[in-house]
């Protein structure tokens, strides 16, 4: 990393990417993912290492202090020894004014990690509440139902549109959905955000969905952005990442990791990055990819990897 890199990476914050509104809350479009905190290994993995709280914790009071002020986070995110969401009140509470954490419900896990796939409407109020107590807030600002399938979402999003109505929930959105159930959900309340996988070389094919969401005003935020179908540390995470992509961070002498996320804030203003980490140089790279502006010929290089 070149002296001229290292120094960006110092001064860089959240904010060199923007903003945009979520509901009524302006957020930095580089934001950060709570799922990795807990433990170390693959996230939500049951033999994963728990992670060192005191360090999980830095990261986070760190994460603010570089401009992050939208935090992803879901009940479900724990390990035996770890839960992302209480990590967050521990770090952060009482939280600053500016600080939206986006929570997810829907799916769920007994005590000892097993997942139940899908809440049935009348207990998505319990895990609404669970996230509540954990995160120690009378309300949420924004709850994403995340699903499984191509399903009917109707009846469960109208069970947190109702706690929406009852002040609970400030603002709703979906993850892992496709554009039909954005249409249904927005039949019934207004969403803020869709969270789908997305990434150089992740689904292609979801580009006209992302275009529908800017088009609508509604936020698309990608997850896995840098870890691709590989999940962990980029396409790198089983093998060697994708030249085009290794190339592209040689030239701007940066990380490949810095190289996905600043293409990923590079598909529109409504596009918004939660990578996620519990390492603090990981946490600093990141942000700094809010400052990466690439070249006309870096982005061509990475449309390729990306269509390839």
């Amino acid at each position: 990393m070149t002296s001229e890199t290292t120094a960006m990476t110092t001064r860089a914050t959240a904010a060199a990417a923007g903003t945009w509104v979520l509901g009524d809350r302006t957020v930095n479009r580089l934001g950060f993912g709570a799922m990795r905190l807990p433990q170390s290994g693959e996230a939500l993995i049951g033999d994963a290492v728990p992670r060192d709280r005191e360090r999980a914790v830095d990261v986070l009071r760190r994460a603010v202090d570089l401009g992050v002020n939208h935090i992803d986070t879901a009940a479900f995110y724990f390990s035996p020894l770890r839960s992302a969401n209480e990590l967050i009140s521990r770090a952060l509470a009482p939280y600053p004014e500016d600080l939206v954490l986006a929570t997810k419900v829907g799916p769920g896990r007994d005590p000892s990690g097993e997942w139940i796939p899908h809440a049935r409407p009348e207990q998505l109020r319990g895990q609404v509440e669970e996230n509540l107590r954990q995160l120690g807030r009378d309300h949420l600002d924004v709850v994403n139902l995340r699903i499984v399938g191509s399903d009917s979402i109707a009846e469960r999003f109208g069970a947190l549109a109702e706690l929406r109505q009852a002040g609970l929930i400030r603002h709703l959105g979906l993850s892992n959905v496709q554009p039909h159930h954005l249409a249904e959900a927005r039949a019934i309340a207004p969403v803020v955000c869709v969270q789908n996988m997305y990434g150089i070389g992740v689904r292609p094919e979801e580009e006209a969905f992302v275009r529908t969401c800017g088009e609508l005003g509604i936020a698309y935020v990608p997850f896995y952005a840098i870890a691709g179908t590989g999940r962990e540390g980029g396409a790198g995470a089983g093998g060697a990442e994708h030249p085009e992509v290794l190339a592209v961070a040689r030239a701007h002498g940066v990380s490949t990791a810095r190289v996905r996320l600043a293409w990923t804030l590079g598909q529109g203003a409504h596009v918004l990055a939660i990578p996620g980490t519990g390492d603090p140089d990981h946490l600093a790279d990141n942000v700094a990819a809010a400052a990466l502006r690439l070249s006309p010929e870096a982005l061509g290089r990475l449309e390729a990897a990306h269509r390839g």
